[in-house]
């Protein structure tokens, strides 16, 4: 791609833009995560350059998330005891996503079933929206904890601090409400804030606010090495690590639909893994992509990681020069402006179709909302990907049954009704069992309780592979077991057909050992006039 003036002055519109919109969202993401507000500026500084400098997007911005912010506040309350292990959390979930790249594993992190998705962020945006509650009335915040939260929202009524209530009814209202003709001016978010920083500082001002941040650049954090801490911390690791994976891919998916260019999902992963682990080393909040800076930055005219690149370079100068213009925002705006964020990320166009969705996704959806919610976000996200398996592998089983085809095949297709009696004519002593498409292990169980007593009730079955393009471990096994049945019963059988993919697993695992040699034919028609052959030599007559 040429890269000129014009390309510049594009980039430089984007990376303005996406800074106005990530300040506030930053600041709000770090003091909601249990980090601080200066975590969140940080993480948006670290996150935002090293993404954009080695990602696989070219107009993705990157920073704290909503997921990221959640779990890291999940991460701190529940699963270390103390900030630096948070921080080597962090660390291990960046090593995790550069790994994840490097073996060429981008690709599947985007297979994640929508409906998982669908559920994990509607109940990231509840937890926002009830965690922020607390804030907006003035009272201190739980970190992360839905439940902890809600059970507090009734000492949090009884101290309401009236000046805190006004400033998130205005900030809120301004966010909501914020005429869309004025975004190409003014994000929405941002008016919010300015909004209710205003009222706070020239009239209302006995609201919390958020104070000094650390002036200057953060200090490197050692990551804690012990072999036993590590393996207690890799499995929040990995969860975290997930989670931006997906979030990060998703985000690029939404880029390429909007600029009509495709991403490097294993590049991005070793970018976002990079930053990742650079903001962990620095105390910083991760991130992943960000889908509404993204699309903000694209929307300006970004159309290069140079749009990335600025945005951070711009935070960095607002942290180094015009960090005491922070110091006065009340808590109760940034929590209105969080609350808006939150109602933003919940899946209302999926919730409002629900009843359309069949029975099994919806369970899955309101599974892991519910569990996001009231459990928490690793129990929520790991149980969500089993039950889409399950839910997707119920799928394949219906639809690699419907692709299998047992028919009998009646004596006189075989023999024809020249010197048959009549009763024998119609007989199928033969049976032919055509495998078509892939066969699973999803399918592989069912298969044997369909097809195990059909094979019983006859002298000779035929296993048409002819047309099976894929045929994994699990169910060659099973075709072992079909052919054991049949050998138990007495019946012979007969391979046709063959080939590629399919002849490779069940030859590679010996499946067909039993069969002999001249009972595995080319075609099925060859197969045909073999178990005709048989036939006549069973009742005494000739080929």
């Amino acid at each position: 791609m040429k890269y000129d003036l014009e390309t510049f002055r594009g980039d430089l519109f984007g990376g303005i833009t996406s800074t106005v919109v990530a300040l506030p969202v930053a600041l709000g993401f770090g003091i909601a995560s249990g980090m601080g507000a200066a975590a969140g500026l940080h993480g948006a500084i670290a996150v935002g350059f090293f993404a954009s400098v080695f990602g696989g997007t070219r107009t993705q911005i990157s920073g704290p998330t909503a997921p990221t912010t959640i779990i890291m506040a999940v991460i701190i309350t529940s699963h270390t005891s103390n900030l630096a292990e948070a921080l080597t959390v962090v660390v291990l979930s960046g090593l995790v996503q550069i790994l994840l790249g490097i073996s060429r594993l981008g690709r599947f992190a985007a297979y994640t079933p929508y409906v998982v998705v669908s559920g994990f962020m509607s109940g990231i945006g509840i937890i926002i929206v009830l965690v922020q509650m607390l804030p907006a009335l003035g009272a201190s915040t739980v970190p992360g904890e839905a439940v902890e939260a809600v059970a507090a929202l009734p000492s949090a009524l009884r101290g309401l601090n009236p000046d805190a209530l006004a400033i998130a009814v205005v900030t809120l209202a301004t966010a909501f409400f914020w005429p869309k003709r004025l975004e190409r001016f003014a994000p929405g978010l941002l008016a919010a804030l300015v909004a209710g920083t205003l009222l706070g500082a020239l009239w209302l001002d006995s609201a919390p606010v958020i104070g000094p941040i650390p002036a200057g650049l953060p200090e490197l954090q050692i990551p804690l090495l012990s072999p036993a801490l590590l393996l207690d911390l890799l499995q929040p690791a990995l969860i975290l690590a997930l989670l931006n994976s997906v979030d990060s891919l998703l985000t690029a998916m939404i880029a390429d639909s909007m600029t009509g260019t495709r991403h490097n999902p294993n590049r991005e992963l070793v970018g976002q893994g990079i930053a990742n682990t650079v903001a962990g080393l620095f105390g910083a909040l991760p991130g992943a992509g960000s889908a509404p800076g993204t699309a903000t930055n694209i929307r300006a005219g970004g159309a290069t990681p140079v749009s990335g690149v600025l945005r951070a370079g711009l935070l960095l100068a607002l942290l180094l020069g015009f960090g005491r213009l922070v110091e006065p925002i009340p808590l109760a705006a940034l929590a209105a402006v969080l609350i808006k964020v939150g109602w933003d990320i919940v899946d209302w166009r999926l919730i409002a179709r629900a009843r359309h969705l069949r029975r099994e996704h919806l369970i899955v959806m309101l599974t892991v909302l519910a569990l996001t919610v009231f459990v928490d976000l690793v129990t929520a996200v790991a149980i969500g990907l089993i039950a889409g398996g399950m839910v997707h592998a119920r799928q394949l089983e219906r639809l690699e049954l419907d692709s299998v085809v047992s028919t009998p095949l009646l004596d006189r297709t075989l023999l024809g009704p020249h010197g048959e009696e009549e009763e024998s004519a119609f007989a199928a002593r033969a049976g032919l069992v055509a495998l078509r498409g892939s066969l699973t292990v999803a399918s592989s169980h069912k298969l044997a309780d369909a097809i195990g007593p059909e094979i019983r009730d006859h002298e000779i079955v035929i296993f048409d592979f002819s047309g099976a393009a894929y045929i994994d471990d699990s169910a060659a096994m099973v075709i072992e077991q079909l052919i054991d049945i049949g050998e138990a019963a007495g019946t012979s059988c007969i391979v046709a057909g063959l080939h590629g993919a399919a002849a490779q697993t069940l030859n590679s695992l010996h499946c067909l050992r039993s069969i002999p040699e001249e009972h595995i034919v080319e075609t099925r028609e060859d197969a045909r006039r073999l178990a005709e052959r048989m036939l006549r030599e069973k009742d005494g007559g000739t080929a």
